[in-house]
């Protein structure tokens, strides 16, 4: 067999191989690299390097190299969700940079840290004083964790007593113009319900990008066109106004009447709807 193509087989065998090996390894070798996966991901590149370019007779020892580099890389990680002390061993600890607005010098050169270093960290989480930090820890992954002091935390709806909707992952329905059944099904719908609202808003099948459906069955659609402005739902609002609608008219109704069994009975109504609509207000507003 010519030379070039012995090399063109085995880089083919060693992409082949190699994939395998990296999906057994598991999706934190790419997002989240410890020093010992960082060193195993070099190691494996270069035995794949090496079965692809070795036309010696043994370069099917490479292979067996790199199942051994991955046997030892998932032991590890088995041990890791076995034992704290194999993690702290493997990943180090957390160390704290700065606490109570205060930076603590000896632990930022433990890390090896230089104080401008500390500072961009700080302005990527936009955070711009570090009086304003009540913690900052270097988590074993490199990345730092901000915590601010109480009276420079973002206000939420928690703070002002104020309960919203739970959050519900939206699910794609178009992508490319196509329609995805399994997770228009997911939320109870069709492609009947799905054509009406595509013609309730005036666009065709053909010309939507993407469409997605949150958990109130309402239809957010991105269009190939840029230029073409599609209204958004409001489904929630008609509901909320027409609610408000029907509190007024049975207050008005309990003004209006002389029989005081019929005005006792639209007073109670509408109390009950001002309820109805206290509780439902975090989820029409959402």
């Amino acid at each position: 067999m010519q030379d070039w193509l012995e090399v063109t087989l085995r880089t083919l065998l060693s992409i082949f191989v190699l994939f395998l090996l990296t999906k057994l390894v598991g999706k934190r070798q790419i997002s989240q690299l410890s020093f010992f996966e960082y060193i195993t991901g070099i190691s494996i590149g270069n035995l794949a390097a090496y079965v692809s370019l070795d036309l010696e007779a043994t370069w099917y020892l490479g292979l067996i190299s790199l199942g051994v580099w991955v046997a030892v890389s998932i032991g590890i990680e088995f041990l890791q969700l076995k034992s704290k002390k194999v993690r702290d061993l493997i990943d180090s600890k957390a160390t704290v940079l700065i606490k109570g607005g205060k930076v603590l010098e000896d632990n930022l050169k433990k890390e090896r840290l230089t104080s401008d270093e500390l500072l961009e960290q700080l302005r990527k989480k936009d955070v711009f004083r570090v009086a304003d930090v009540e913690f900052a820890i270097m988590e074993p992954s490199g990345d730092i964790s901000v915590l601010l002091t109480r009276e420079n935390q973002p206000i939420t709806p928690a703070h002002l007593g104020i309960k919203v909707a739970p959050e519900h992952e939206p699910q794609t329905v178009i992508m490319d113009g196509k329609i995805l059944d399994e997770p228009l099904s997911t939320v109870g719908l069709n492609r009947r319900w799905l054509a009406t609202e595509l013609e309730t808003i005036g666009v065709t099948l053909e010309n939507v990008y993407i469409a997605q459906v949150d958990a109130y069955r309402q239809l957010y659609v991105d269009l190939y066109d840029d230029h073409i402005k599609v209204p958004q739902p409001q489904l929630k609002a008609e509901l909320y106004a027409l609610l408000k609608k029907i509190e007024a008219d049975l207050e008005l109704f309990g003004l209006s009447t002389k029989n005081k069994e019929a005005k006792h009975m639209y007073e109670r109504c509408a109390q009950e709807m001002r309820q109805v609509l206290k509780e439902m207000k975090p989820l029409l507003h959402h």
